[in-house]
């Protein structure tokens, strides 16, 4: 798919996958994909290593997941929800992967974009007390 035709949503479907499969390495080597938990009880240190390769970096209600090649950085949303996202994680992610996502490292661009999904009740907030954002599934707003 040329850079022209790649949508905010594909941006976001990359970013929520990259998560998913960084949280699915802290499950195997944890037990859990929150593992904030464990880092403000003492069990385990802010920053380590998850497998060979890949490392994880805990911060305020987040983390950072980085892989020998790229990076996600998300936040844990409520209920220890992973699929939330924002503004500046889309943008940071875009910027790791600039031939992909070239439109995208454009702040302005993207802050337009995201507007426009939420007013076209594309994405919504995840909850009231999250500054996070779901991607809202097309079937959802549609009758049946």
């Amino acid at each position: 798919m040329s850079n022209n035709m790649i949508r905010l949503e594909d941006l976001i479907k990359g970013f929520l996958s990259k998560v998913e499969e960084g949280t699915t390495l802290l499950q195997e080597k944890f037990g859990t994909r929150n593992i904030l938990r464990l880092w403000r009880s003492g069990k385990i240190e802010r920053c380590g290593e998850i497998i060979d390769g890949v490392e994880y970096e805990l911060h305020g209600i987040g983390c950072a997941i980085h892989f020998p090649t790229d990076s996600v950085d998300f936040d844990y949303g409520s209920n220890n929800r992973i699929d939330g996202f924002d503004e500046w994680r889309l943008y940071i992610y875009a910027t790791d992967r600039p031939l992909r996502y070239k439109k995208y490292t454009n702040m302005k661009f993207l802050e337009r974009e995201f507007k426009t999904y939420i007013d076209a009740g594309r994405i919504k907030k995840m909850s009231p007390s999250d500054d996070l954002y779901v991607l809202i599934d097309p079937h959802e707003n549609s009758e049946n």
